[in-house]
């Protein structure tokens, strides 16, 4: 049985596919010090259900074994751009539609044929949501090892995969988890701008680009939005210089994963021009949606004074008119950044009108570079 629910998991499209035990995560020690040592940050919804989060079993009492499965998002485009107006970056697992709504759509489908070749079968589904260790699950299932950077590595097809688990009252044949391949190499640390991997497979999320222009809702920290560069959903650093990417990811089938017009790279005006509806209407069923509009445009105004230039000021200027005080201020950075009788004129202009505490103070500052600067 457990070769036929494999092979209607591959006839789906999920690839790799692996069983695991339904035993409490290996790494559950691991995951309580992380969140001792405060590396989640705001996400505090890591913190709750820890008792359904240490077994599954909590979640469905008649479990006895989790189905794994992987769905490969490396769309066909790398995204690069070099040429035009200045470019933003967005993490290749948002550039198509929302993996939550196609993987789990699909894992129903998936459970429904399970429940044709076992009319007992009975299961839970779960995508990124929902408390299950899912990494963790997923390399006891032999769909990977745990990178250095902290994303699962399969050997032959690298790290650009989705996971996806059906929590099964079957009893299947386990697999064996892969042997951990990184070595000695050290590429995705040594390439993290803002040093978000302290150590190997600890990443301390409040300095991780992912989680700074999607999960975090307030300000940017100052002493990092220069390292952001120009991404403004996601990051990809630490994937992109992993070997096993590099010789072994292949571009995904999947039509709902390739990059939707404008996102491979997207011009950083374009973006920052958006009122809510526009976003609205852009990022429908797209995972760039959960940053909000007033998020992607912080993020947006953060990249255009990191690779914008003089050409940017008269945008950033009309940004300083958003509704949003969190677009404001960050574009009001951006200014400061860019520097410029221009943008020193639009901040003098800003501030006679401003009556947020923490925008003014951003003008403050940002004024004091520029005329530093002219010194």
């Amino acid at each position: 049985m457990t070769h036929r629910i494999k092979n209607a998991a591959r006839r789906l499209g999920f690839d790799p596919v692996g069983i695991a035990s339904v035993d409490p995560p290996q790494h559950w020690a691991f995951y309580q010090k992380w969140l001792g040592m405060g590396y989640a940050g705001e996400m505090g919804y890591l913190a709750r259900n820890l008792d359904r989060r240490s077994d599954i079993r909590q979640i469905f009492p008649d479990a006895k074994s989790v189905l794994c499965v992987g769905l490969n998002y490396q769309p066909r485009s790398d995204g690069s751009d070099n040429g035009g107006e200045p470019k933003g970056q967005i993490a290749r697992y948002a550039r198509g539609d929302d993996y939550h709504t196609v993987m789990k759509d699909r894992l129903l489908q998936l459970l429904s044929e399970i429940q044709q070749i076992d009319p007992s079968a009975e299961g839970r589904v779960y995508v990124d949501t929902g408390p299950v260790l899912e990494r963790d699950f997923a390399a006891r299932a032999g769909l990977g090892w745990f990178g250095k950077h902290t994303c699962l590595i399969d050997k032959g097809r690298g790290s650009w995969f989705f996971l996806g688990e059906i929590i099964l009252n079957l009893d299947l044949k386990v697999d064996r988890p892969q042997l951990d391949h990184c070595g000695t190499c050290t590429q995705c640390l040594d390439a993290c701008p803002t040093d978000a991997i302290p150590e190997p497979y600890v990443v301390d999320s409040r300095r991780c680009i992912s989680y700074l222009t999607i999960e975090l809702k307030g300000a940017i920290p100052r002493d990092l939005r220069s390292d952001i560069g120009n991404w403004v959903f996601g990051c990809d650093i630490c994937q992109e210089v992993c070997p096993w990417n590099l010789k072994h990811a292949k571009p995904t089938s999947e039509n709902a994963f390739q990059a939707r017009e404008g996102l491979n790279a997207p011009a950083l005006t374009d973006l920052l021009h958006m009122d809510q509806e526009a976003f609205s209407k852009r990022f429908k069923n797209s995972p760039i949606k959960r940053a909000k509009r007033r998020g992607l445009l912080r993020n947006v105004a953060i990249a255009l004074g990191n690779v914008g230039s003089k050409s940017e000021v008269p945008a950033l200027a009309n940004a300083l008119k958003d509704d949003e005080p969190l677009v404001r201020q960050h574009a009001v950075w951006a200014l400061g950044k860019i520097g410029g009788a221009r943008a020193r004129r639009a901040l003098d202009k800003a501030l006679l009108r401003e009556r947020d505490a923490e925008v003014i103070e951003e003008m403050r500052l940002a004024r004091n570079k520029i005329k530093r600067k002219r010194t």
